[in-house]
């Protein structure tokens, strides 16, 4: 017996996620296929490991599942939640395997980055272009500080020593970063999206 007037396939991000959430088999099978590839694209990317990928693949599908109750659409589209869980859970992998951080000196390349990736591809949404071109446009010493603390996991202290400089200098660099990211990307005032 058909329960839906029409394919689960065309259902909104939003109700699939709603469905994922009451255990419904066919909701879960639909939503996992329509998010499979920009969650591996976001894990591969960001872990250069496959086996790897597909791991934290799936601890995002779960995360997704047992979270589901909290998302909030205000706060962005399912894909961006959904890529961010993906995202966190491989930078965890990578933290966690990696005894020390990246060289400073590699991060140029890194920053210097903001063309086709396949990161860019699995995150190709609002959410994830806007954040790549605000931290494109930071003055290149407090991009540094915040991709080295927000992606790398250094402390302020190594950042300083890396970087040569005083320890203040480091937690300033990364706090104006972060007031800048903020500012730019918050949403305008009074654009609650109606539907």
């Amino acid at each position: 017996m058909q329960r839906f007037r029409f394919p689960v396939g065309r259902l909104p991000d939003e109700a699939l996620l709603s469905g994922l959430a009451t255990g419904d088999p066919e909701l879960a099978v639909t939503f996992v296929r329509r998010f499979q590839h920009k969650v591996f694209g976001v894990a591969v990317a960001v872990t250069g490991d496959p086996q790897l990928a597909e791991d934290i693949a799936q601890q995002t599908f779960e995360r997704a599942w047992r979270h589901a109750q909290i998302y909030d659409s205000r706060r962005g589209s399912v894909t961006t939640w959904l890529t961010t869980i993906a995202h966190n859970l491989a930078i965890d992998a990578v933290r966690s395997r990696r005894p020390e951080p990246l060289a400073p000196d590699d991060l140029e390349a890194i920053l210097g980055v903001v063309s086709e990736t396949p990161e860019q591809y699995a995150l190709a949404d609002e959410a994830s272009s806007r954040l790549r071109a605000a931290v494109a446009q930071l003055p290149r010493e407090q991009g540094r500080a915040l991709v080295m603390a927000g992606i790398y996991g250094m402390t302020a202290q190594q950042i300083a020593d890396w970087e040569h400089i005083p320890l203040g200098t480091a937690k300033t660099r990364i706090r104006t970063a972060m007031g800048k990211l903020r500012t730019t990307l918050a949403p305008p005032q009074g654009s609650d999206h109606a539907q």
